[in-house]
């Protein structure tokens, strides 16, 4: 049975009548570009084969009913009238946000029915995918005129300001716009994109994710920090975000001699090097140089989130480790930090070595066993039936 039948006959077990269409939409990877969204900078996403599906259908009397194949018995119901930031909690605020952003085209209410396998809390944006997903079911029942970067927008409104996680522009752009065998090259400012060539197994390569099984929040805890910081370091640089600082030297003013200009030092560098290192990836993928190029990029990258930005775990900087010492060309942790998963860039014929490697350090360390998965760039947003 295929994923959308699977949805399709789960939402009828739940709702007593057929949806009107299930839809699809990715989680994603960042091949390089950690917090440089918000600060209006550059990103380089893929999408994920792994998805969250929504099957979804209009009601007539007023309510919003959310239901969950990963929450088993736990129905969610309120009214479109009554939906508001933290009303309901939990995974129903994210679909529940979407509906809240378009509940003048659906006043009857809808139901809908979610089911996925992008791994929750590992950093590889399963909220934007539940939010996309039930964004693009809402356009394509109800709001036709609303083009994908109205979409985004409507997720990310959804994630930032329903469910209260103050995440950028990445994860929705990526769910929504990504294209198979492509990364998706976004300037958060002006929203322009490209989509760059990403085809590792012709290179002889494969992108693995390794899941440390530590799990982070992007709606608590040091993202909003250091989201808080950069805007803080661009204030005091007077620039409008830390993407308009030309380069590091610039960045000398912040070190005033105090604790907290040294750490608004550190997190603003973090993003001035992480633009470019973004933009010299998109180069090499541009080249003739070939994908396992970028490799010492990618390391360079972990370096600045765990030293300059400091959101990296142990977990996370043992896989690193681990990867490089097995013959990596190149790792470094991903997503919003303090837990989650990092990339690593392997030659084909060393993937299970490397993994296996890494799996044993874990366990010789007392880590829980990682979870790994290889990456083909993947299709964003769609309809399945």
């Amino acid at each position: 049975m295929s994923a959308a039948d699977r949805a399709r006959q789960a939402f009828v077990e739940a709702f007593g009548t057929q949806p009107e269409g299930v839809w699809a939409a990715p989680g994603r990877v960042n091949v390089i570009g950690e917090h440089t969204d918000y600060n209006d900078g550059f990103v380089l996403p893929v999408a994920l084969p792994h998805t969250t599906r929504a099957a979804v259908a209009r009601r007539d009397d007023g309510l919003v009913a959310l239901v969950s194949a990963q929450h088993p018995g736990d129905r969610v119901e309120v009214p479109v009238a009554e939906l508001a930031p933290g009303r309901p909690g939990g995974w129903a605020g994210y679909p529940a946000g979407v509906v809240h952003e378009l509940r003048d085209r659906v006043p009857g209410g809808v139901s809908v029915l979610v089911d996925g396998d992008v791994p929750s809390g590992a950093g590889l944006s399963s909220s934007a995918a539940l939010e996309c997903a039930v964004a693009l079911a809402l356009r394509d029942l109800a709001a036709p005129d609303l083009g994908p970067a109205d979409l985004v927008d409507v997720a990310r409104r959804a994630e930032n300001d329903f469910v209260g996680a103050p995440t950028g522009i990445l994860d929705q752009s990526a769910s929504m716009l990504c294209t198979a065998g492509h990364a998706l090259f976004l300037d958060t400012r002006d929203r322009s994109a490209e989509q760059v060539p990403f085809d590792l197994a012709a290179a002889g390569l494969e992108l693995l994710v390794v899941d440390t099984g530590t799990t982070h929040d992007h709606a608590t805890g040091g993202y909003g920090d250091r989201r808080r910081e950069c805007e803080e370091a661009a204030a005091r640089l007077g620039v409008p975000a830390l993407r308009d600082v030309p380069d590091v030297a610039a960045l000398a003013v912040l070190d005033d001699g105090t604790a907290e200009g040294a750490v608004l030092l550190r997190r603003a560098r973090h993003i001035v090097t992480e633009n470019a290192r973004v933009l010299d990836v998109v180069r090499v993928l541009r080249g003739s140089d070939g994908p396992a190029a970028i490799g010492p990029v990618l390391t360079a990258g972990h370096a600045s989130l765990r030293d300059d930005f400091q959101i990296s775990t142990p977990e996370l900087d043992t896989c690193v480790a681990t990867a490089l010492e097995a013959g990596a060309a190149g790792a470094r942790m991903v997503g919003g930090g303090f837990g989650g998963s990092a990339i690593v860039l392997v030659d084909v014929r060393s993937t299970s070595g490397v993994a296996r490697m890494i799996a044993d350090r874990f366990a010789q360390a007392g880590f829980g066993a990682p979870r790994t998965f290889a990456v083909v760039p993947s299709p964003g947003a769609r309809r399945l039936g």
